[in-house]
């Protein structure tokens, strides 16, 4: 009896299909990092004012974020396959096609493509790769996943950065396009397990929300925009926060952040598979809200070490998590529309991240006090899904089951 348990337990990750669609990830997000820096330096450069450098952002946040549903309602009814490559052809095209523009209106109406062709290829590839992870291990699976968003974050924005002072960004555009170009050549040879078939015909004929975005997803991508948006806040202020506290190295804050990612993303993706999402969300949300406490108070390049070793631990802990928690609601079927769903709560939070906390700093004078009045979106976390939590119990002790 005990054989076929034991069968189940070693089912492998590393297969050929994870390790492609693991490549054709890290080579995309390389890709796409590495204009994230250097983009607004080109388009400053070219005559832009700061309305338009804020647009190169906007715009491809703005696209992707409208793309995502439709995407995840493609690869339900289209298959992976043709959604993800259409998604990484227009990437590639797209990149290549800014070296050919000089004027800047052209470049912004390329950065909304782009956006479309990033928003269907993400998509795309969070998707299979649920497909392709057992679920018994697809905490773990998402966690050495996510090690490639990682390892792009952490060295792709300064290849860039060297790249454009040492040769121009001509060069950064040519590497950028073959990476992307690499993607797709890598997402050719994998093996798109077939998406699964609903069991059974829904009672009466889904509405348009529902076809768009996955009902069991919310929550888990409710949880995400909260993180999403401290981590907005971050990203986009963390240069002008080191000018206010007199840091002068403010890149220590995203090495020793990397650093602690990769170090945690496997550890508490197999305490997620054997012990649940609770005992990674409670102690990501704690971690990361210590890690903003530091930073608000951060006055030296040790002090701002210590924030991101412990803002690592707790980011490095919740994205992955909630990712697979979100899988594991979702019906095999409704896999698209649950990752267009989770990482449209991703875009949006980092959107409003950099609007609604910018304009908070505005108010009241002081990035530090940003940061503090941030910890209580962690706060907000904590409490639906303690609530959610107590819920379950609740249901357990009524009914004697569980509910997802």
């Amino acid at each position: 009896m005990k054989q076929p348990n034991a069968a189940k337990q070693h089912k492998p990750l590393w297969t050929k299909a994870f390790l492609l669609t693991s490549l054709s990830n890290l080579l995309l997000f390389f890709s796409f990092q590495m204009l994230i820096p250097t983009i607004p330096t080109h388009i400053s450069q070219l005559g832009g004012d700061d309305a338009q450098v804020g647009l190169v952002i906007g715009l491809f946040t703005i696209s992707s974020l409208l793309t995502r549903p439709f995407a995840g309602k493609a690869l339900d009814s289209l298959g992976r396959k043709h959604v993800l490559l259409v998604g990484l052809s227009i990437c590639a095209l797209t990149i290549a096609g800014y070296s050919y523009m000089a004027a800047i209106t052209l470049i912004l109406a390329a950065r909304f493509v782009h956006g479309i062709g990033w928003g269907m290829s993400t998509t795309s590839l969070g998707t299979v790769i649920a497909d392709i992870i057992p679920a018994e291990r697809r905490g773990e699976g998402m966690g050495y996943y996510g090690l490639s968003n990682t390892f792009a974050l952490a060295l792709a924005p300064l290849t860039g950065l060297w790249l454009m002072n040492a040769y121009g960004f001509l060069r950064v555009l040519q590497l950028s396009t073959c990476l992307a170009l690499l993607s797709l050549l890598s997402s050719l040879f994998i093996t798109y397990p077939k998406p699964p078939m609903p069991f059974e015909k829904p009672a009466q004929r889904p509405t348009l929300a529902d076809r768009l975005f996955e009902r069991s997803a919310l929550l888990p991508s409710i949880l995400l925009l909260c993180t999403a948006v401290c981590y907005g806040g971050i990203v986009t202020f963390i240069t002008l926060f080191g000018r206010e506290a007199g840091i002068s190295n403010v890149g220590w804050f995203f090495l020793c952040n990397a650093s602690m990612v990769l170090i945690v993303r496997p550890i508490t993706g197999l305490l997620f598979d054997r012990k649940g999402p609770e005992w990674v969300l409670l102690p990501g949300a704690f971690f990361t809200i210590a890690g903003l406490l530091l930073l608000s108070y951060a006055h030296s390049e040790a002090n701002l070490a210590a924030a991101a070793l412990c803002y690592g631990v707790g980011f490095g802990s919740l994205q992955p998590a909630l990712q697979a928690w979100t899988i594991a609601r979702a019906a095999p079927n409704r896999r698209g529309a649950a990752s267009g769903t989770f990482f449209s709560a991703n875009d949006l939070g980092i959107g409003l991240g950099a609007m609604a906390l910018g304009a908070l700093a505005t108010y009241c004078g002081s990035y530090a006090v940003m940061y503090r009045y941030s910890v209580l979106l962690m706060v907000v976390f904590l409490l639906i899904y303690g609530w959610c939590l107590w819920q379950a119990k609740r249901v357990v002790r009524l009914f004697g089951r569980t509910s997802n």
